[in-house]
């Protein structure tokens, strides 16, 4: 059960940082005001350096190391395996740590392209 929370809740950062990258400059575009809410977006930006440091380090993601953990190799239900097999592809750690280093390379230029502001104003 613990385990179906930790991937519920790495579903929901994955779709924090994923929708950001296009609702951000979208948002701009649309001169909606909540894309420049700073502290939105520094937790956005806090986020993804996180995930970037740890593939700099070769370290598996903490919510990955955690849901390993709690599930202990047992077999899952279905749709937590189905999950999984989407949100963890069999690649060589650097294809993922090159990924992780251009996406946060990408918001720290949103960051400048699309300024936040203290109350998302323009």
């Amino acid at each position: 059960m613990f385990g179906q929370i930790v991937l519920a809740l790495h579903l929901g950062v994955i779709a924090f940082n994923v929708a950001g990258l296009a609702i951000i400059p979208l948002g701009a575009r649309l001169n909606w005001r909540i894309v420049r809410v700073r502290w939105l977006r520094l937790l956005h930006l806090a986020s993804l350096a996180v995930v970037a440091l740890q593939a700099a380090f070769g370290r598996a993601c903490l919510l990955t190391i955690w849901q390993a953990d709690l599930t202990g190799g047992r077999e899952d239900p279905l749709i937590m395996r189905w999950v999984n097999s989407v949100l963890f592809w069999p690649l060589p750690i650097w294809v993922f740590t090159t990924v992780y280093l251009a996406v946060f390379a990408y918001v720290v230029a949103l960051w400048r392209l699309v300024p936040p502001t203290a109350g998302g104003r323009r």
